[in-house]
Parts: C-alpha cells; sequence; structure tokens
C-alpha cells in the first residue's frame, strides 16, 4: 500500500499494477485513488471490465488503441480469475504491449505460481490488500469517528471489534450507524454499540462456548436457539463450533509453547486482538478436551451426512454433551 501511495503522489506509473487480498474495501478504494491518478476523470481512454468472461482478445485489441488526446489508456480488469488460471497470451502480451497503455487489475485470490502474477510482478507491480492488525485498524476507526466528531475509548473499540464482522466495509456501515444513533453528543459507550450494531453470527458462538466452559447448558442453547431463529442452518452453525473450537486448539498448543500473541496470530492467520480475546477462554480447557471437541464435531457432522440425525438435533446434543462435560463416545 505505500507503494501503491508513492506512485500516486509522484505521479510516476508502473505499466501494470495487480491490487489483491481479503479485504475488500482497501482493494475498492486503492483501485479508485489509482484510476483518479493515472487518468482523472477522462472517460474517453478508460475502460473497466468485470467477471469471469472476459475476452482476452478484446483486452489486447484495447491496449493496442492509442489514447485519444491523452498520455495514457488505462485499462481496469476485475475478478476475472485471470490469476488463477492459465494465461500464458495475456502474460506475453504485457512485455511488449504499448508504454501509453496501463493495465489494474483487481482480484480477491491469486495464485503466485501463475504466469501472469510473475509477469505483473516483473513488469509493475503487486500490492496486497491484507487487513490490517488490530493497532492499525483502531487507528483507522479513530480517524473515521473523529472526522465526525465522535470518539470511543480503547476498551470500547475493543468491544466494538469483537462483536461485529471486522471487514472494513463493515466496520464503516457499523460506524455510520452509532454516528446517526449518538447524536448529540461526541462519546460512543458500549451500551450504545449493543442497542445498533449487527452482533457477527461468529461472535454469538464465542458467546456459546463461553457458556459451555462454564457449564451454563441453558445459556448456551438459548444462544443456539437464537441463531436458529436468525435463520441460521443448522449445519453453519455447527461449522461456527468447529471452527472456534479448533481454533481454541491450536492457540493453547502455540502459546503452550511459548509463542507470544502476535506470533500466535500470524501463524493461525488470524488479527491479534482475537488471540487476546481466546486466551482466557483457552485456560479454561483442556488441549485433550479442544482435540475431542473438535474429533465430536466431526463426528457430529458425519452422523448428519449419513442420516443418522437431522441437522437441529446433531448440533443440540453436541451443545448438551459439551456443557454437560466432553464427549468419550462419537454421536
Amino acid at each position: 500500500m505505500k507503494v501503491l501511495s508513492q506512485h500516486i503522489k509522484s505521479g510516476e506509473f508502473k505499466p501494470v499494477y495487480l491490487i489483491y487480498g481479503p479485504e475488500d474495501y482497501l482493494r475498492k478504494q486503492y483501485r479508485d485513488k489509482m484510476k483518479a491518478a493515472i487518468i482523472g476523470q477522462d472517460t474517453m481512454n478508460y475502460s473497466y471490465f468485470e467477471g469471469k468472461n472476459i475476452s482476452v482478445k478484446a483486452l489486447i485489441d484495447l491496449g493496442e488503441t492509442l489514447p485519444f488526446f491523452s498520455e495514457r489508456r488505462l485499462i481496469v480488469v476485475e475478478n476475472s480469475g485471470f490469476f488463477s488460471s492459465a494465461q500464458e497470451e495475456l502474460a506475453a502480451y504485457l512485455k511488449e504491449m504499448p508504454e501509453t497503455t496501463c493495465f489494474i487489475f483487481v482480484e480477491r485470490d491469486v495464485d503466485k505460481r501463475n504466469k501472469l502474477y510473475k509477469a505483473v510482478s516483473s513488469l509493475g507491480y503487486a500490492a496486497n490488500m491484507a487487513p490490517p492488525d488490530s493497532r492499525m485498524m483502531m487507528r483507522w476507526i479513530a480517524g473515521l469517528l473523529r472526522a465526525e466528531g465522535r470518539g470511543m475509548s480503547e476498551s470500547t473499540m475493543r468491544h466494538f471489534m469483537e462483536r461485529i464482522d471486522t471487514d472494513m466495509e463493515n466496520i464503516r456501515r457499523e460506524l455510520e450507524k452509532l454516528v446517526f444513533y449518538t447524536d448529540g453528543r461526541t462519546e460512543i459507550y458500549p451500551e450504545d454499540i449493543d442497542a445498533v450494531c449487527t452482533v457477527h453470527a461468529e461472535s454469538q458462538v464465542f458467546d456459546m462456548v463461553k457458556a459451555v466452559a462454564d457449564k451454563q447448558q441453558a445459556r448456551a442453547l438459548e444462544l443456539y436457539y437464537d441463531l436458529i431463529a436468525l435463520k441460521e442452518p443448522p449445519m453453519r452453525i455447527l461449522y461456527w463450533i468447529t471452527r472456534q473450537f479448533n481454533q481454541l486448539y491450536q492457540m493453547k498448543e502455540l502459546t503452550g509453547k511459548g509463542y507470544p500473541d502476535h506470533v500466535v496470530a500470524e501463524r493461525m492467520g488470524i488479527r491479534d486482538f482475537i488471540v487476546r480475546k481466546n486466551k482466557a477462554l483457552c485456560n479454561n480447557f483442556s488441549l485433550e478436551e479442544l482435540r475431542r471437541a473438535v474429533e465430536s464435531c466431526a463426528d457430529g457432522e458425519e452422523a448428519v451426512k449419513t442420516g443418522r440425525l437431522n441437522d437441529r438435533m446433531a448440533v443440540e446434543l453436541l451443545i448438551m454433551q459439551f456443557s454437560a462435560g466432553f464427549p468419550t463416545d462419537a454421536l
């Protein structure tokens, strides 16, 4: 991202860029920033393609077309899937295209062994839009709030990040709701978040697993029924429960080896605040209990797929077993 910002500031651009990675908000933001910097409001020399059925021949033909009263022709290609399939023709073309043509590819997923990826990396620049760590995310949130005349304490911000889906675009939408809800005052409190923000389903699963750890069976089932009432399929809930226990298992194993939080987060591919959030919960289980929990979830999924149990009953039985003490036998 720093490199893209430097190119935007200097006005000196590579012939081709790839903007990729899991964070939709950042991909779109830098796509638009690059477009504005390279070609401004010029629509005659700008072309946009989106989707899986883009003609490579059409892109090459357009790339060969000289710009009309402009230094550059910009072609943006988004969600093409080109970086997950063989694109030898396009990769070869990039090496010989006119200096007046600039390509920007925007993709969520890429295969770095792909010839097109290697061509872009060699000729231009590939920017990975990875999610920011929790400290950077908090600074970004604080900046958005400050622009609206609002603020929240660090503990409130952590509560906010723990309760919602931390996709950046979703964060922006939830902050807009909080700004409207707190009209007339400057400080946002945890009760404001609880009142208006959409709680991420996986956050409710965390609360469910915490209730299991505390042997609060009625509370755990209540949270499960809440998710059912929200039309969440039981098998999706089972997936989240399995993921939660598997995450706790990996976390306990890594922290048991003495790794600090940021290293655990890096190895697991999660944000560091999730590690901090889960550490206390980890302490409620032994490594063996967490292993058995993951195995029992797999057994529950198999029971549903083989028709021995219906999906809703399978998940209810697992929650009841977990909250009564970890099972030694499969469902």
